[in-house]
């Protein structure tokens, strides 16, 4: 039995590179992830690992740290040291959020990072992408049975019959985040050589092989790991069962199916400073083929006062979707306390200006109840009498809420036979009509070819994948 810990996007922020003020509020409220307490909250997980003696093996998939600074590159890499001198193997992958373009060196979407002060920033020494090889040698290189010169990748063997398969996938920054031909030639030899073995293959990587809703392909391509239609037919062509993924902050479990019939899951973890953050435990049955995911997430912050809230709860107050549901009753009761709120992540001059009509419109989203919107869309007629009663309970903004929170957190509550799901499922479905009639390009580019605004509603009201984005069990023979 082989057993393994995989976490991804701790986004770790030194406490040296921020003091308590305006610029550091506002960057974080922008995000869905809470960097204040990165620290803390990787140390929380780290520190269940530690407790955990039947699991020895610890795998990190990438944006490790926020800004790639060296700050925070040296104080990660001293947990990483932590769970080494506890008798844990660590294994990590870089990603883009790992480095900064460096003197023109490297193509990346970070120019620099900073240190924010109480008034503004300061620029921090930052990781080039050429130094990251060395830095974390010691985690994944060192041990490897093979690397890949070109993209840093690496193969590694976790038990007798285990090899995992480390895709580097930080090419050249975002317009190509995956292999060069060189390296997928690597990787495929790399399977062959597992299989010949009579190993099974684990391969991980940062980003998505497979989206998880197909608008998120289809409007940020560049967001995919580079290649991944190319990925997906080699491991249905060698039977490669599941890749591990991150990037997405989303928790979700997709399977690809492959011309020949061969299959494969993407397994992709959310991001463990995220309210709903998580962590997966991998356990590899060796004699039956078997592979199992669970998922594990913290109730309680380990040095951080959450009060009477749980981790979840306290965490979700402070990202952006958190601080939307818990500012929008400020709305009608405290408007300026509700501008300082959103201050960082909505246009507050605009919102300044034209309070009135701010007030009236939310005034009015506010108290719709889901019966309503069922008349406006057409769903009243799908619905049965108890489950019309039931909507005139319901308001649409707290649903909307309830959808927000599971973004990210996988598992959306609605399922298709439920009141939300069916009203707002018809509401689609008369939209995607007035949008084909008046055509209306605005949408029309938002709708990936071959689906509908009905259809990607699903993706966000219920689990449209495998039924269950925290665990399955996946034959690997």
């Amino acid at each position: 039995m082989t057993s393994l810990y995989l976490l991804t996007d701790c986004h770790y922020v030194s406490k040296k590179n921020w003091v308590e003020g305006r610029p550091f509020t506002s960057r974080e409220r922008g995000d869905q992830i809470c960097l204040r307490y990165s620290p803390e909250i990787l140390d929380t997980f780290i520190n269940r690992i530690i407790e955990d003696k039947d699991t020895d093996t610890v795998v990190f998939q990438g944006d490790n740290v926020n800004s790639g600074d060296m700050t925070s590159h040296y104080e990660f890499r001293e947990r990483l040291d932590r769970l080494k001198a506890a008798g844990k193997k660590v294994y990590m992958i870089p990603a883009t959020h790992d480095y900064c373009s460096c003197n023109g060196e490297d193509e990346c979407f970070q120019k620099g990072s900073v240190r924010y002060t109480e008034t503004g920033t300061e620029p921090v020494e930052v990781m080039p992408r050429s130094g990251l090889y060395d830095f974390y040698k010691d985690y994944g290189p060192s041990q490897a049975l093979s690397v890949d010169e070109e993209s840093k990748s690496y193969s590694v063997r976790v038990s007798d019959k285990v090899r995992l398969i480390a895709i580097c996938d930080n090419g050249n920054g975002r317009s190509h985040c995956g292999l060069f031909e060189n390296g997928v030639k690597w990787l495929a030899s790399q399977i062959k050589e597992a299989k010949e073995a009579g190993e099974y293959v684990l391969l991980m990587t940062h980003h998505p092989v497979i989206s998880p809703w197909d608008v998120y392909a289809h409007m940020a391509d560049f967001e995919m790991y580079g290649g991944y239609k190319e990925l997906s037919n080699l491991m249905c062509e060698e039977g490669v069962r599941v890749i591990f993924t991150g990037h997405t902050h989303v928790q979700n479990i997709r399977k690809y199916t492959g011309v020949n019939g061969n299959y494969f899951y993407d397994v992709s973890t959310v991001s463990l400073v995220n309210a709903a953050g998580k962590m997966r435990r991998v356990t590899v049955d060796t004699e039956k083929g078997i592979c199992d995911v669970s998922s594990i997430g913290i109730d309680k912050i380990d040095g951080v006062d959450t009060g009477d809230k749980s981790a979840y709860e306290y965490l979700y107050s402070l990202n952006f979707t958190g601080l939307l549901e818990n500012s929008f009753p400020l709305i009608f009761k405290d408007y300026d306390a509700f501008l300082v709120s959103v201050d960082g992540f909505l246009p507050v001059d605009k919102l300044a200006r034209h309070r009135g009509l701010v007030k009236f419109a939310c005034k009015k989203i506010g108290k719709m109840k889901l019966s309503t919107l069922a008349k406006l869309g057409g769903g009243k007629k799908k619905l049965t009498k108890e489950q019309f009663d039931y909507s005139k309970t319901v308001i649409v903004i707290d649903t909307a809420f309830t959808v927000c929170r599971h973004i990210f957190a996988g598992n959306a509550p609605y399922s298709q036979d439920t009141a939300e799901n069916i009203v707002i499922g018809a509401a689609a479905s008369k939209l995607d009509r007035i949008v084909s009639k008046f055509k209306i390009e605005a949408l029309q580019k938002v709708i990936p070819p071959g689906s509908s605004l009905s259809v990607m509603a699903q993706d966000f009201l219920c689990n449209t994948r495998t039924g269950d984005d925290d665990s399955i069990t996946i034959n690997l023979a």
